[in-house]
């Protein structure tokens, strides 16, 4: 089993090959098409490109810092390393451009999944908090990807002059193991809210912001699934306030003001009684936290936390675009943009494996230079090393403002 974090001095040339990361997912990718019937176009005998061959080379386009187009890819098929690595036969332009209509996305999804569960189990829960019920929580959001003119499937009408467009992904981030557990792509008109009823997973926990506690029948949806929650609600909700409840140690401290059971909204949209806690913010600002669950089962300081970890799925939308190289389209159509979006989120996951860390875009930026051997190992290792250091100085930092806006 692979070390729950990967020193940085233990980095060699081999771990840093992306030609490695393609091998473990085409393993992934077998087992992931076991009793999935492929489109009958790949059993003709005439196509010469299957779909792993397809697949791993949009991922190949993703992970080098040369070849990200389709053109560039057909190209980079006929070189000898990447035909004994990545796919077998040279790939025409006509064949590859299709071959984004013929991929069933929900193959990529067993393989998101399963990486993602994999993730969970080696990764040590980054999550500190007195209570155990913290570590199992997801974060959810939603974050757009640029989309091009031509792709009129992903229009949805704002922007100033009413014509822009976007690629929405829906995500839900495991918060303890920092890994993605669940996803969704859509076009961007779609409501987030209504993609999260889709996505629910039954007994889960999550954390999300304001635009989710506007809508209050979603917390009745969340509880009939089984699922608890931790939303932010916006300062001008009219609260019915049903009874106080008293703070335990520890809560003051963590800059809980008060908590009330409440009712929220007025008539004709009224939430069900549920938890309110306010909480003052390290800038003064007062932050109104929904949930459903007692002061026994989880304190209000922890819910507190929990809302201040929900900041890591957007560094987390931040990552996974940098690995799209700015939402660079290699497939337009909607299965196409849905299937490039998912290697995306795979790519990460392997990294995450293999190195025990989401690398900085700098260190991203500094492993595709060694990919073209403009970079060692040994660079790439006192990068990692110097990402390392300054995360613990940040988090150092952090502790030291939170005291500090704790004693005023």
């Amino acid at each position: 089993m692979k070390p729950d974090r990967v020193k940085p001095e233990d980095i060699t040339q081999k771990d840093l090959g992306f030609f490695r990361l393609l091998r473990e997912f085409r393993e992934e990718l077998a087992d992931a098409s076991v009793g999935h019937t492929p489109h009958p176009s790949f059993e003709d005998s005439r196509r010469l490109l299957d779909m792993g061959d397809y697949l791993s080379l949009m991922l190949f386009g993703l992970l080098n810092p040369v070849a990200n187009t389709l053109r560039g890819l057909s190209a980079a098929s006929k070189l000898p390393k990447v035909r004994r690595e990545i796919c077998t036969n040279p790939v025409s332009l006509g064949s590859f451009s299709e071959a984004q209509h013929l991929v069933d996305p929900a193959v990529l999804e067993k393989v998101f999944e399963s990486l993602s569960l994999k993730l969970r189990k080696n990764s040590p829960c980054t999550m500190k908090g007195k209570s155990k019920a913290v570590r199992e929580w997801m974060s959810h959001d939603g974050s757009v990807f640029p989309a091009l003119p031509r792709m009129a499937w992903a229009l949805y009408g704002a922007g100033r002059d009413g014509r822009a467009n976007g690629v929405k992904l829906h995500l839900s981030l495991h918060i303890g193991a920092d890994a993605p557990a669940k996803a969704s792509v859509c076009e961007a008109r779609v409501c987030e809210r209504a993609e999260l009823r889709k996505i629910l997973v039954k007994g889960s926990a999550y954390v999300a912001d304001r635009y989710f506690g506007i809508d209050y029948a979603l917390f009745s949806d969340l509880r009939a699934k089984g699922c608890s929650y931790c939303i932010r609600v916006r300062d001008t909700a009219i609260v019915e306030t049903l009874g106080a409840i008293p703070l335990a140690e520890g809560d003051a401290e963590a800059g809980i003001i008060e908590q009330h059971l409440v009712i929220l909204g007025g008539k004709g949209h009224r939430s069900e009684p549920l938890r309110l806690v306010k909480v003052m913010g390290v800038t003064g600002e007062i932050i109104l936290i929904a949930t459903n669950l007692s002061a026994k089962a989880i304190s209000a300081a922890d819910l507190a936390l929990l809302y201040k970890h929900r900041w890591g799925i957007e560094y987390f939308f931040r990552w996974v675009k940098c690995v799209m190289g700015c939402g660079h389209w290699m497939a337009e159509s909607r299965n196409g943009a849905t299937n490039q979006i998912y290697l995306a989120l795979i790519a990460s996951l392997l990294l995450q494996l293999q190195l025990g860390r989401r690398p900085s875009q700098r260190v991203w930026e500094l492993m595709r230079w060694h990919s073209t051997g403009m970079a060692d190992a040994t660079e790439v290792a006192k990068a990692l090393g110097e990402m390392a250091e300054t995360e613990r100085r940040k988090e150092e930092k952090r502790k030291e403002r939170d005291r500090f806006f704790r004693g005023l």
